[in-house]
């Protein structure tokens, strides 16, 4: 069967601000070596999906970032949302896309802005994925083994194995039920019984699977891939049609009613890098603990998270676990307990810094 994806590219700058912008929104940046996060996650479809099967889905505000980050790239792959909507509508949207070009088709769903090292062992989960897909009439998610008790992440609960010849040694298991993001003490719960996984949003199915799940659970979306199948113009169709949608996510639209899920446990290293905490991992650290991608003096500080895109010397005097991050135009300094109260910060920034 020939295989599609589709590459999520939307959301907003704010978590990794002033580095990230509302046009520079994570995906785009270059964290962690020379390409973006977006770039690392087409390559490492390579030799599993073909470029001109991959779509690209972003915002207008978006756009020509992410077209001028991909030069290479097929203009025609990478479309905008004509307004934001959640990621039902989103999805629908390149269900529709691939269903006018192959309907016989699978087709997976992924983030752009995940970090995953070992494509090896990506690309092998992502086939026994798509293969659990075309072996039964299931839709397919891909869990993360949780390490910790994290109340951040939607979560899945597992039941049975499913046992296919296609499973590669990877566990495949009957989804039971999806859980929102829990208390501390339910996340304590969800890991000492074993049997969950954090929610990746990775997502696989045959399209006419998810098509009738569509049609059975969110008749709307149904009839919006329909007409994206159907259509003559496809651009025409989706500007007058997107904006009408329902503003639903995928898990409450579609997976939490539809009939049968299976659960592909990671084989695979994964960090959704959620804010500037997380980045620290993947930085150079001295001895005090202070985490630093530039030259760092310090005294009587530690614990600290120091990011330059200028390549400026930062000396630390007196300080501890904070975060200070430098651009051209503006410098962060902020306690790292507050990483994740960023967006409100930058909710009350001038426009020009946003």
């Amino acid at each position: 069967m020939s295989t599609y994806a589709l590459i999520l590219a939307g959301g907003s700058g704010q978590r990794f601000w002033p580095v990230s912008r509302d046009r520079l929104p994570k995906q785009l940046l270059r964290l962690f070596d020379d390409k973006s996060m977006l770039e690392h996650t087409i390559h490492r479809l390579d030799g599993l999906v073909p470029r001109e099967n991959i779509l690209i889905l972003t915002n207008q505000q978006q756009l020509e970032g992410v077209r001028e980050a991909l030069p290479d790239f097929p203009a025609e792959n990478i479309i905008a949302e004509p307004v934001k909507r959640d990621t039902a509508p989103a999805i629908a949207l390149a269900v529709g896309w691939v269903a006018a070009r192959d309907p016989q088709a699978t087709m997976m769903v992924l983030p752009s802005d995940h970090l995953i090292k070992d494509v090896a062992a990506f690309q092998r989960t992502l086939r026994t994925a798509c293969a659990a897909a075309e072996g039964s009439s299931a839709l397919v998610t891909i869990g993360i083994k949780p390490n910790w008790a994290c109340p951040s992440y939607g979560y899945v609960e597992r039941g049975e194995p499913y046992v296919s010849a296609e499973n590669a040694g990877i566990p495949v298991y009957e989804v039971v039920r999806f859980r929102e993001k829990p208390s501390a003490e339910l996340a304590e719960q969800f890991l000492a019984q074993g049997n969950f996984t954090w929610n990746a949003g990775m997502f696989f199915w045959k399209i006419d699977t998810v098509r009738k799940n569509l049609d059975a659970h969110c008749p709307e979306l149904g009839a919006f891939v329909t007409a994206l199948e159907q259509c003559t113009d496809f651009a025409a169709t989706v500007e007058q049609q997107f904006p009408t949608l329902p503003k639903v996510s995928i898990d409450y639209a579609l997976m939490e009613k539809a009939p049968r899920v299976l659960n592909v446990e990671a084989a695979f290293d994964w960090d959704d890098v959620g804010n500037w905490t997380s980045v620290g991992h993947y930085l150079s650290a001295d001895v005090a603990g202070n985490q630093h991608n530039c030259t760092v003096s310090g005294m009587d500080s530690s614990g600290n998270l120091v990011y330059s895109q200028t390549g400026q010397h930062i000396a630390l005097l007196g300080v501890h676990d904070l975060m200070v991050i430098s651009t051209g135009d503006a410098l962060l300094v902020a306690h790292r307990s507050q990483a994740e109260s960023l967006k409100k910060l930058v909710d009350g920034l001038p426009t020009e810094l946003r």
